[in-house]
């Protein structure tokens, strides 16, 4: 059991379900250069930060065209059909249960910020959060730089915070920032990818509720 007083979420993969689409979008631009495609389980393996990473891993020369013709393509063609995409059913309840026991809500991801409260707010839950911190372009760079900046905004001392995240990139994150870490393992990456760097996994969001309580 984790006595905090604020929750830093991230949201691709955490809060929002778009794992499955965003296998579809990188298929689209996979195809187009005659790459082989990729399933969902091998994105989850392969998938990581920098995005930049990523993208070699799966097959795109960047020798031949750089890093942001393709992350640019992939970005116009997520937001096209953003709406495809859903929360996890138990979010709202998850976020209602937290925010009735009087801890504050931040968001910080590797989503550009403009886009980040755009999104939240498409989704209905913008007003449940007190901060939301994301990065200064859309290219998937990491969260460690803003997460600092967001502590430093939050005014409260590392042990009254948890992070809640999906990729071992959270890991990363929580590490760097000195907060204890919650990963959930529907998200970017597999389960075991997660167990081998951090022990306090979880199978669905809401099994969250029982591991936090107010310090």
């Amino acid at each position: 059991m984790f006595n905090k007083k604020v929750i830093v979420w991230d949201w691709n993969g955490t809060l929002l379900d778009d794992v499955g689409y965003c296998v579809d979008c990188i298929n689209v631009l996979l195809k187009k250069r005659g790459l082989a495609t990729v399933d969902t389980a091998t994105y989850k393996e392969i998938f990581t930060f920098p995005v930049i990473e990523y993208y070699k891993s799966v097959g795109f020369d960047l020798k031949e065209e750089g890093f942001e013709k393709p992350a640019m393509e992939f970005i116009s063609l997520y937001y096209q059909n953003f709406s495809q995409t859903k929360l996890f059913p138990c979010v709202k309840e998850v976020l209602e249960h937290f925010k009735k026991q009087g801890f504050k809500h931040m968001v910080l991801s590797a989503m550009e910020h403009k886009s980040l409260v755009k999104t939240l707010k498409n989704k209905g839950i913008l007003s449940y959060f007190d901060e939301v911190t994301g990065v200064g372009d859309h290219y998937g760079s990491s969260k460690e730089e803003t997460g600092k900046q967001l502590m430093k905004n939050m005014k409260v001392s590392s042990d009254e915070v948890v992070i809640i995240g999906d990729t071992l990139h959270d890991k990363q994150v929580a590490d760097t920032l000195g907060v204890d870490l919650i990963l959930v393992s529907t998200g970017h990456n597999s389960k075991q990818r997660l167990l081998s760097a951090h022990p306090v996994v979880i199978d669905q969001l809401k099994e969250v509720t029982s591991l936090l309580t107010t310090a």
